[in-house]
């Protein structure tokens, strides 16, 4: 059964003023502390809205503190039911929540989907001159580690084309042998850092926002090792210089 919100002619947005430019920091930081539960919407055999903010991985904290922000009045305050809207329509594909695979489970396809729908701008893409091609499989190819592909060859059909759609899309990137500790100019206070990865088949293993601590550049995010949303106190250059597997970032910007 498909569900589509319909408010104010699809877009619940408030409009944000040079007031609330800071809110995705406010918002991330307020969950701070929040347990790190992974896969936290897997739990139902049916694709349902899950909304709580008392539990989060990487991409449903990131999510969050987006529909907070694009619900919030001028002094921060928010409707939890235009929280619910506008999670909605960052986190399924054109705003319109169906099954499994109406999500945007691959964040290149989350990138495009909310650039189309106005949420996102892509801030790498326009100050960043390197550049990548994708190459998507990984979930087609091991469809034993999702419990909604198991077992169910139509929906792995499905994320195939899904991954043959998006193979081959050239996008803007920065190495992280390129990233200074004092992070860029271009990249401000809430932005939300991709990390890029060089696991086969994937193109983003983590992501968070961006926060400046001491005119260096840290990551605000829900972490699987500490077990709770931190700002890290590495520097975002130490963090990805840690990993093996990452590769650099993608930054994107909420309008």
């Amino acid at each position: 059964m498909k569900i589509i919100l319909f408010i104010a002619s699809c877009l619940v947005f408030t409009t944000l003023s040079a007031q609330q430019d800071n809110l995705m920091p406010k918002h991330g930081l307020s969950l701070v502390g929040t347990p790190y539960v992974a896969h936290t919407l897997e739990r139902t055999e049916q694709e349902e809205l899950f909304t709580s903010r008392k539990e989060l991985d990487c991409t449903t904290f990131v999510e969050s503190v987006m529909a907070m922000t694009l619900s919030s009045k001028e002094d921060g305050t928010f409707s939890e039911n235009d929280f619910a809207v506008n999670l909605q329509r960052i986190r399924y594909r054109d705003g319109i929540l169906d099954d499994y695979t109406s999500r945007l489970h691959y964040i290149a396809d989350w990138i495009n989907n909310n650039i189309q729908k106005g949420i996102i701008q892509d801030i790498t893409a326009a100050y960043s001159k390197d550049t990548d091609i994708i190459h998507l499989s990984f979930m087609s190819r091991n469809p034993d580690k999702y419990k909604h592909l198991k077992n169910n060859p139509e929906n792995t059909s499905f994320m195939a084309e899904v991954e043959k759609r998006l193979s081959g899309q050239e996008v803007h990137w920065m190495p992280k042998q390129k990233l200074p500790d004092e992070g860029f100019p271009w990249i401000h206070d809430g932005d939300i850092i991709m990390l890029s990865t060089n696991i086969q088949g994937l193109d983003v293993s983590h992501m968070g926002i961006a926060i400046y601590q001491n005119g260096k550049l840290h990551l605000l995010h829900a972490s699987s090792v500490e077990k709770k949303v931190v700002v890290d106190k590495r520097t975002l250059r130490n963090q990805l210089a840690q990993s093996k597997h990452v590769t650099g970032i993608r930054v994107v910007r909420v309008n």
